[in-house]
């Protein structure tokens, strides 16, 4: 009875666990790309930034240029703003990958640390 308590949790453990532990991953990476909106940000990156007027201007030509400069100067604060939320988001993305690998291989290897263990405490210290 008790070998098969280890054997049943052993198979678990190496498909249907490891299978919910990626997918467990692979939804936190998901949540990652949406909240940065990586998609939007590329789409929007010249877009102005939370400029409340964007529509043509009338008026003489010193107001036509002025429009021209706060619309372009907006475009610049949007692609700078965009461009630094892409690279955090493109890290954190890169960091949850890295470190969501190293938690499957964890997976992977802690069933065989009681006979890491055991090992070593049998061959004893290593001085």
């Amino acid at each position: 009875m008790n070998m098969l308590l280890v054997t049943e949790l052993l198979r678990w453990w190496y498909t249907a666990g490891w299978r919910g532990r990626a997918k467990r991953i692979a939804n936190q990476l998901d949540a990652t790309i949406d909240y940065f909106s990586m998609d939007l940000l590329a789409k929007t990156l010249f877009a102005p930034f939370r400029q409340i007027s964007a529509g043509k201007v009338d008026g003489p030509l010193e107001v036509k240029l002025r429009a021209m400069l706060d619309k372009l100067f907006s475009r610049v604060i949007g692609a700078v703003i965009r461009t630094i939320l892409l690279v955090v988001g493109v890290v954190a993305i890169a960091f949850q990958v890295l470190i969501g690998g190293l938690i499957l291989l964890g997976w992977g290897l802690v069933p065989l640390l009681p006979v890491v263990g055991l090992i070593l405490t049998v061959k004893g210290p290593a001085l």
